[in-house]
């Protein structure tokens, strides 16, 4: 067919070229109908240039570096290759990019658009630079961009998502015409900013809210840990609110996972299915990570294997292990992770971290030295987590000397986490002179942690040492330190009940302690039986 177009007079040639390229499905396809555009001498001309840019860097199929080496080759580039560019990178991993494509087309006296700046915002609002996000808002003030919906947009979210939410709400509050999109981008902020209470007022002050804002307005709750109220708030959503998109359902089994309600992440599940979502590699991720932390590791394996079949990466190849080995599963987290590598999936840093976990629980310290220096051979820097979960593998096996050793040696100073590991190391294995050592760097790290002071309250307890253990309660009284009490959830009939510890508040308390009581009475019982059997043995 190439053939024929190309034996064709020149007028007909190049119809037929702009057709094939708006017809390419995939960039392999593109670079041969490229190559021959380059072998017969017309790439360059600019009704093909745009085309091939704009494939390039913003199709399904898009490889943005490969567009960047045709923005190279071409003489004198116009606003609208800047802008392509910009766009593509804007949407990138490398969003560095499109600020130096700027820098650049400002150099060149390239005069940014309306169509420049959105995009150049989008990059800073990735980046979390406020500082140039500053200056960039000023060259929109000088060029007289400042009223364009737009851009006003892409500033507030670029704002919010730097955490000033203060300029981003004097850029909202200053609008004269606001659109659902200025709503949503200052919602968005709060809830980034775990603002949930000014999140709030805004979310209830919309006379039109879309999916976008429901979701926003639940992603804001998970993110501040108000997991209960986005369950609540998704309730809503489904009686008065549009259908919830797979965007929404990420957020929400987040949700689900953190509380382990998992009837309610089942039902978030049928939701999915029966409202026939995309199946995004993102939602089935989030699918498998309710499944292991709410304890289904089968359903969670399900749901995995199902998605093997279609295109995959690191992220849910690491909630798979980490579920796994958070359940004591070690050796089938470890042959994932063979699988893995069978099928050339590239571990990331969250992959290492759930492997050290695993050999935590298997107690395989030699395994875990393997991984560990692993990361290293892999172009990867070993960050405090890391650190942290390679001092847990020594000191739940034991290797107490091994992990004070480790902890020395360490480029960076400990964290809460390392010595609440060798804390918790040195209790179960009776090392109590390294404990107390251990507990008074905790409490010097974090004075107003309650659990600092208990943890080492019980070392001088189990030392014999009463009248320190009760120096540490009386110190954290003077300090006004306040002990937080612990709490279990249990969930039934997918609702969700909260307990402490002699706690009457729920409205069926009395019935619940009447079976406690008939438990403990059982389990008494029981024990006094097999005492009597084992006398008349």
């Amino acid at each position: 067919m190439l053939n024929a177009a190309v034996s064709s007079n020149p007028a007909t040639v190049t119809q037929k070229f702009v057709t094939f390229l708006e017809k390419c499905k995939s960039i392999s396809e593109f670079k041969k109908l490229h190559a021959l555009l380059i072998t017969i001498g017309i790439s360059k001309e600019t009704q093909f240039n745009s085309r091939i840019l704009n494939f390039t860097a913003l199709s399904d199929s898009s490889n943005i570096g490969y567009a960047h080496n045709i923005f190279l080759q071409t003489e004198n580039p116009t606003i609208f290759d800047y802008n392509t560019l910009i766009r593509g990178y804007s949407n990138s991993k490398n969003p560095c990019k499109s600020l130096s494509l700027f820098v650049e087309m400002l150099q060149n006296e390239v005069v940014p658009d309306h169509f420049t700046y959105p995009f150049v915002v989008k990059s800073l609002a990735k980046l979390s630079d406020v500082r140039i996000g500053r200056s960039v808002h000023c060259c929109i003030l000088k060029t007289g961009f400042d009223d364009d919906l737009y851009i006003s947009n892409s500033l507030i979210h670029m704002y919010g998502s730097c955490g000033d939410v203060l300029c981003a709400r004097k850029m909202f509050d200053e609008m004269p015409v606001k659109n659902l999109v200025s709503w949503n981008s200052m919602l968005d902020g709060y809830g980034k900013c775990g603002d949930v209470v000014s999140m709030r007022e805004v979310f209830d002050s919309m006379m039109e809210r879309d999916v976008v804002s429901w979701s926003s307005l639940i992603d804001g709750y998970v993110k501040d840990g108000e997991y209960a109220e986005a369950l609540a708030v998704f309730e809503k959503m489904r009686v008065e609110g549009p259908k919830a998109n797979e965007v929404t359902m990420v957020s929400v089994l987040g949700a689900c996972a953190h509380l382990g309600a998992l009837e309610q992440g089942r039902a978030m599940h049928r939701y999915v299915v029966e409202n026939r979502l995309p199946m995004t590699l993102v939602l089935r991720t989030s699918l498998v990570d309710m499944y292991a932390k709410c304890g289904e590791v089968e359903e969670a394996l399900v749901v995995f294997l199902e998605g093997l079949g279609r295109k995959t990466d690191v992220l849910i190849w690491n909630s798979m292990i980490g579920g796994l080995a958070t359940h004591g599963l070690v050796t089938e987290s470890l042959e994932l992770y063979k699988e893995m590598q069978v099928l050339k999936v590239r571990p990331d840093e969250i992959t290492y971290l759930c492997l050290l976990c695993a050999c935590a629980h298997g107690g395989l310290v030699k395994e875990a030295w393997r991984f560990f220096d692993a990361l290293g051979k892999d172009g990867m820097t070993a960050k405090c987590e890391h650190y942290a979960c390679m001092m847990d593998v020594l000191a739940r096996a034991g290797r107490l000397t091994e992990a004070y050793q480790f902890l020395c040696k360490m480029p960076m100073e400990p964290t809460a986490s390392m010595l609440g590991a060798l804390l918790n190391g040195c209790i179960n294995h009776g090392k109590l002179d390294l404990a107390e050592k251990v507990g008074k760097k905790l409490i010097e790290l974090e004075p107003l942690h309650d659990g600092r002071y208990v943890g080492l309250s019980n070392v001088y307890a189990l030392k014999k040492r009463w009248d320190e253990a009760k120096a540490m309660r009386e110190a954290m009284d003077t300090r006004g330190v306040k002990k937080i009490p612990g709490f279990s959830v249990v969930e039934i009939y997918g609702s969700l009940h909260r307990f402490i510890a002699h706690d009457k508040a729920h409205p069926e308390s009395d019935q619940i302690y009447m079976i406690l009581e008939f438990v403990l009475w059982q389990m008494k019982l029981d024990k006094d039986c097999e005492e009597q059997e084992q006398l008349f043995m």
